[in-house]
């Protein structure tokens, strides 16, 4: 498995970057050969008022879905022990989901659809590989990923969907005519 350790406006020291290695690579081993890569970014928020500033956020590709978990604390090495927790039970999680249930797992992208910020104008594109799949499949993702909504090929009209979580707990779908 390919890692990446990187830091956002900060130096990773070996020490940081051998620890992270370490906690990562344990998750990595729950899912053994299905994991592609693993992306790990530490940064330090800026503001002070911000009590758990030290962030640490990994993306985990493997084939077929996104893991991503984000967890933040006052020290470095804390925050890298929290998003390691967090990212074995999403781990356990999506392996119990998956595997356990005999489906087939295929090769789809990396999918990351990020809301835009409240500036006026487009200041980020994701550019999406559509893999038809049902909307239980698309329900996983979203869980995986953390995220509000997820965009998929619908495997039973092959129409672009989008799959969104209601304030309720509950899930949407939004179908073209």
């Amino acid at each position: 498995m390919k890692m990446i350790i990187k830091g956002r406006h900060m130096e990773v020291t070996p020490a940081l970057r051998a620890y992270a290695e370490e906690k990562i690579g344990r998750v990595a081993k729950i899912l053994d050969s299905m994991i592609m890569s693993a992306e790990v970014e530490l940064f330090a928020e800026r503001n002070p008022s911000i009590e758990n500033g030290q962030v640490a956020e990994v993306t985990v590709y493997t084939k077929g879905h996104v893991i991503r978990a984000k967890e933040a604390s006052p020290d470095m090495y804390a925050a890298i022990d929290l998003v390691s927790e967090k990212l074995e039970r999403q781990v356990r999680k999506f392996k119990t989901k998956v595997f356990d249930r005999h489906k087939s797992v295929g090769a789809m992208p990396p999918v990351a659809v990020m809301p835009l910020e409240t500036e006026p104008g487009i200041v980020k594109k994701k550019a999406l590989e559509l893999k038809p799949m049902s909307a239980e499949e698309a329900i996983l993702q979203l869980e995986l990923l953390g995220h509000d909504f997820f965009v998929f090929s619908s495997a039973e009209t092959d129409d672009v969907n989008v799959l969104y979580r209601r304030h309720d707990g509950d899930y949407g779908l939004i179908e073209p005519k």
